[in-house]
Order: structure tokens, then C-alpha cells, then sequence
């Protein structure tokens, strides 16, 4: 099977039909050709994954193809962008017909989830690297953009974080983390939700300001929100939704997952206190839950409290590939 016949088998599809979509020339040209919606910003955002790094050789590749997708449409959560279209710049070490059958399954159930088509791309011999960069819309001055924080938001989270990050030492066969909730820590591993409904919901908030999706670790996301909008935040510990599977480990593990984990894909965002009904309805409409953990101080630094009030010391930071 050549270059071009595993495009064509595996990777091109009929064009999308009806009014709602962006794509005036998808696959086979030398550009696709999008056309956003009048009045409207192109968000765009690229992720890399690669074997080895950022998942084991083992991985069912319907779960990886769903994961590659995901993790960019997360990112165009954390904007509140609406998905227009992506392309797939993939490296296989040779064509298994087998394997982009069940890695195409995954992505496609996904995009088709979004209506976001793919475009466009590349393939290439060579160690399993998947590169995607997806495509989205938004209206100027709605995008929840991470300098955008302001001192007295709330802050929230959607879903709950740590999941992955106990699947992750399950699999490497960490003592600590049991066994314990392992196959539904497991998929949110390797099927992350990302929450574009959600994002979208809350670009159309007047009072919701800034937001980061959380794929290093809520502490370190957040740390990157906080320096780009030149605030500090507090964290009431007691506030953050704790998974059942973590409700047993050691206290110093159990706070690591949920704060340093990494791979969560869920939104960190704040609003103004007055927003919060908004953001009640920007979550009900979305069908994601969402838990307001804190708020964003004057003074820099990011400051965990435990239930009477008290600090409690936290050293562990996000994930970085070159620390």
C-alpha cells in the first residue's frame, strides 16, 4: 500500500454537506480551502504526540486516534472557539492496514462528533508521530483568552481532574496507585472529553473572562494563566471534586493527581462573581458539570487552602517536556 492509496483508503471521505460547513475544498489539492463564518476570528492550535512520550507502543489505536483529535479540540474549548476543520500530519514506521482502519475509526467517530472535518495533510515513513492542527471560529472579543483574568473571578473547574494521572501509574505499576477505578482512569487517559460545548457556551457569557484546558496539571495551567493575566488565585482544596478512585489514596498522592496530574483536558476558567447564574445555565446547556474551587487574588502566586482556612504547602508542579 503506497502513500496515496493509504490516504485514499483510510483518510479520504466524502465532502461534508449542508450550510454549516467551513470546508470549500477539503483533501486532494495542494491547501484546503476554509471559509469562516462572516464576522468571525480562525482559532487554530497544533498538538504533537509521539510514541514513547506521550503514549505506550500497546495503545488500542482507536483510543489513540480519538486522543489525537481530542486533545486539540480541547484547545479550542479553552478559547471558546467553534470547530471548523483539521489536518493530520501523520509518521508510521510502515502502513498497517489493520492498525489505520481502527486509528481512522477513533478520530472520525470524534470529528464527526464536532462536525470537524479533515482537510488536509501529510504522511510520512518513520517513528509513530501524530501532529494535528485543527480550526475553529470565534467572534471578536468572546474568545476566553488566558491574559483575561481579573482579581475577584471566580475560578472553576469542569469535571474533575486526576483521573488520568492515576491511570498513568497504574500502568507503570506505581505502588501507590492500586488498582482501584483502573478501566474508568484509564479512559480518561486515553479518551479525554474535551468540553467544546462548553467553551462555546461561555464565550457568550458577558461576565466569564479567562480559561486554559488542563493538560499539564490544574497547578500548572493555572500558573501559566495567572503570569499571562499578571494575577495570583487562591484555591479552597475542600471545593475540588474528587474522583472515587481517588477518594483512598495517601492524602500527599491523592493531591498530586488532582493538582500536578496532566492529561485531564478539562477547562480551568474564571468569571465574575456576579456571572455565576450564567455559568449555572453556560453549564446545564452544556450537559458538563462545572465546581468553583476558588477565586483570583491582587497578589501573585497561586495560594492552596485547606478547611479551616490554613495553607497547605504544595510543591509539585505541572508537566514540562524539557524540566
Amino acid at each position: 500500500m503506497g502513500e496515496f492509496e493509504l490516504i485514499r483508503r483510510h483518510f479520504q471521505r466524502a465532502p461534508a454537506t449542508g450550510g454549516d460547513s467551513a470546508v470549500v475544498l477539503g483533501i486532494g489539492d495542494d491547501c484546503a480551502l476554509l471559509q469562516p463564518s462572516p464576522g468571525h476570528q480562525l482559532a487554530i492550535s497544533s498538538d504533537m504526540l509521539v510514541e514513547g512520550r506521550h503514549f505506550f507502543a500497546d495503545v488500542d489505536p482507536e483510543a489513540l486516534g480519538h486522543k489525537a483529535l481530542a486533545v486539540n479540540l480541547s484547545d479550542l474549548a479553552a478559547m471558546g472557539a467553534r470547530p471548523l476543520g483539521f489536518t493530520l500530519a501523520l509518521a508510521l514506521p510502515h502502513a498497517d492496514s489493520d492498525w489505520l482502519a481502527r486509528f481512522a475509526q477513533g478520530m472520525f467517530a470524534l470529528a464527526d462528533a464536532h462536525a470537524c472535518p479533515l482537510v488536509g495533510g501529510d504522511t510520512t515513513r518513520g517513528p509513530l508521530n501524530l501532529c494535528i492542527t485543527v480550526f475553529g471560529e470565534v467572534r471578536p472579543g468572546q474568545a476566553l483568552r488566558r491574559d483575561a483574568a481579573r482579581a475577584g473571578d471566580d475560578l472553576y473547574v469542569s469535571g474533575r481532574t486526576g483521573e488520568a494521572r492515576l491511570a498513568l501509574e497504574q500502568l507503570r505499576g506505581t505502588e501507590w496507585a492500586g488498582a482501584v477505578g483502573g478501566a474508568e482512569a484509564r479512559a480518561r487517559l486515553e479518551r479525554p472529553t474535551p468540553r467544546n460545548a462548553l467553551g462555546v457556551a461561555l464565550s457568550a457569557v458577558a461576565g466569564a473572562h479567562a480559561a486554559i484546558d488542563l493538560s499539564d496539571g490544574l497547578a500548572g495551567d493555572l500558573g501559566h494563566l495567572l503570569q499571562a493575566s499578571g494575577v495570583g488565585a487562591e484555591i479552597h482544596l475542600p471545593a475540588l471534586p474528587v474522583a472515587p478512585a481517588l477518594q483512598g489514596l495517601p492524602d500527599a498522592h491523592r493531591l498530586e493527581c488532582l493538582l500536578a496530574g496532566g492529561d485531564d483536558y478539562e477547562l480551568l476558567f474564571t468569571a465574575a462573581p456576579e456571572a455565576r447564574e450564567a455559568i449555572a445555565q453556560a453549564s446545564a446547556d452544556s450537559a458538563t458539570p462545572v465546581t468553583r474551587i476558588g477565586r483570583i487574588a491582587v497578589a501573585p502566586g497561586l495560594r492552596l487552602l485547606g478547611a479551616a482556612g490554613q495553607v497547605v504547602p504544595f510543591g509539585a508542579q505541572g508537566f514540562d517536556h524539557f524540566a
